[in-house]
């Protein structure tokens, strides 16, 4: 009996039975020459061999390979019970074990495919030639391609353009040369960088021998930035500046192009030298600033967008590619905008008449409050010079303080027009903040939009009749002593009314003024000079209070 003729009791025992185990022993003692089967020694580890499939089971199948024991390859080997061989095949497998514990033969399917696959593949190429295959998935280090064996491709090798994400060419079919083989190792890196950088070369030389200036060619996006996007013009790729995408504006080119999108360019400018090239998509089309005067005439009224806004006002779009500044000093005749969000928002529909237009420059000018009336234009009519106003302090400065006598209307009340007879160093000696007051008008200029304006003018000038009567020539008074200089000192005579007591009136000798007296000090004097057009009054010493009770003070 041969192993063949058991091949039914395997079928219907299993290989492991008792019945096939006691038939297999019977063979054994058969004679050699008549049994004709070579037994397991004369079998190698790791060696192809041709059998036929004896019998298939939910575990295994098991195979003769002309051996005195049959060979078993484990079912898991397979991805579905569809992909496994039928009893009768024949199958070439490999041997990875001799004659194990149970006397099975083991055997493997799966190794022998790679074993012959890679026997085909290396007597097919050797490194440097090129093949195909699909990428079947991410591995340490790079991918893994099937080129009829799996194939290492190098995260480095795998584009000439930076990815960030190798994931993204698991599935394609990608062409590349053979860099290396390792026969001991069965091994084969592969690269289809450098196919590329080769393809990319020859491509890159025809391009710049035919391209000019002024040429419409198709690209592909390849690479996004904030700047542009990087057009491949086939062997080059090509600038296409954020600023030459369309003739509106966007904040960042993703929201004109894509990657990988096939895009219309016109060629702007060729630097063959530096392999440079500039392209343009708005100027496929005419630019919308063309004629631009006659869309838009000055003094003409228009509605508009609000698509962005600065500190210093706020762009307004007419139409895709044209937009105007509206100014802050154009947003409102009485409301002082210190940032234009207090009159628009972002998205607004505006409406806006046109100051003046400059096609050279590209730009708009546009008014928002020449829609509505001056208040100005009728501030002469409401307030002559003469008449008496009230108004709350809205502003100080150190020449004066703005006085709001009506809401977008201010008048500037100088220093100079505080009072009479005080010398005001600043604003705030005489009013505050949030004060309500009452001045005389003084001036009307409404075109430069001024209302001048004053306090001491409510009352009569003292220096005309009053200060002369009372503080004549040879008058003698009682002062304190407010401010020491090199020259003098000042003396308050009464509020707001000071007289100067020059260093030579003050001592007989050349004494220094604050050797003499100090501020504070009571003195007695006497007017020795008035003079009303200038508003001074000459003072000489007669007396000195006591300087302790200044100290003591």
């Amino acid at each position: 009996m041969t192993v063949r003729a058991i091949n039914p009791l395997v079928r219907r025992y299993g290989p492991k039975s008792d019945v096939v185990e006691a038939e297999l022993e019977s063979i054994w003692k058969e004679p050699a020459e008549e049994l004709m089967v070579p037994s397991a020694r004369h079998f190698s580890e790791d060696s192809l061999v041709k059998g036929r499939v004896v019998h298939v089971s939910k575990d295994q199948i098991t195979v003769d390979i002309g051996a005195k024991t049959v060979g078993v390859i484990n079912s898991r080997e397979f991805e579905s019970e569809a992909d496994r061989p039928k009893a009768g095949d024949e199958v070439t497998v490999l041997i990875e074990e001799l004659e194990n514990d149970d006397g099975i033969i083991g055997l493997s399917k799966r190794k022998a495919d790679r074993k012959m696959n890679w026997e085909r593949v290396v007597q097919k190429h050797k490194e440097g030639d090129t093949v195909r295959g699909k990428v079947t998935k991410k591995i340490k280090g790079g991918l893994l391609i099937d080129i009829g064996v799996p194939a290492f491709l190098p995260a480095s090798q795998v584009s000439i353009r930076r990815t960030r994400d190798i994931n993204e060419f698991i599935g394609d079919d990608m062409e590349c040369e053979i860099i290396k083989i390792d026969q001991a190792r069965e091994n084969i890196v592969v690269s289809a960088r450098k196919l590329q950088e080769r393809t990319r070369e020859r491509l890159k030389d025809a391009l710049l021998s035919e391209i000019e200036e002024g040429q419409i060619r198709e690209g592909v996006v390849k690479n996004i930035a904030d700047f542009g996007a990087f057009v491949d013009l086939g062997g080059i790729d090509g600038l296409l500046h954020i600023t030459d995408m369309t003739w509106g504006r966007i904040q960042h080119p993703s929201e004109v192009v894509k990657i990988n999108e096939t895009v219309k360019v016109k060629v702007l400018k060729v630097d063959r030298e530096r392999e440079r090239i500039a392209l343009g998509m708005k100027q496929l089309a005419d630019s919308p600033w063309k004629g631009i005067a006659d869309r838009y005439p000055v003094s003409s009224r228009h509605k508009g967008k609000v698509v962005n806004i600065m500190s210093y006002g706020a762009f307004v779009r007419l139409e895709e590619g044209i937009e105007g500044l509206v100014h802050v000093s154009e947003m409102s005749w009485t409301k002082r905008v210190n940032d234009p969000r207090e009159v628009v928002q972002l998205g607004d529909d505006a409406e806006i008449i046109i100051l003046g237009v400059n096609e050279e420059k590209q730009e708009i000018s546009l008014g928002m409050k020449q829609l509505e009336d001056n208040p100005w234009d009728k501030v002469s009519e409401r307030y002559q010079p003469g008449a008496k106003v009230k108004g709350v302090v809205r502003n100080l400065t150190t020449y004066g303080a703005f006085i709001e006598i009506e809401p977008g209307i201010d008048g500037l009340l100088h220093v100079s027009d505080m009072s009479w007879t005080r010398k005001v160093s600043h604003p705030n000696e005489m009013v505050k903040k949030g004060d309500e007051v009452e001045c005389i008008v003084l001036a009307v200029d409404t075109d430069k939009h001024r209302i001048a304006l004053g306090m001491k003018q409510l009352k009569a000038d003292p220096w005309e009749a009053e200060i002369p009567e009372r503080f004549g020539v040879d008058t003698e008074a009682e002062g304190v002593i407010t401010k020491i200089t090199n020259f003098g000192v000042f003396v308050e005579l009464e509020p707001d009314l000071e007289g100067l007591l020059h260093i030579s009136e003050l001592a007989e000798n050349e004494s220094k003024p604050e050797d003499v007296v100090k501020v504070g000090q009571k003195i007695r004097v006497k007017v020795i000079k008035l003079d009303s057009k200038e508003r001074k009054i000459g003072l000489t010493a007669i007396s000195f209070g006591d300087p302790n009770e200044v100290a003591a003070s």
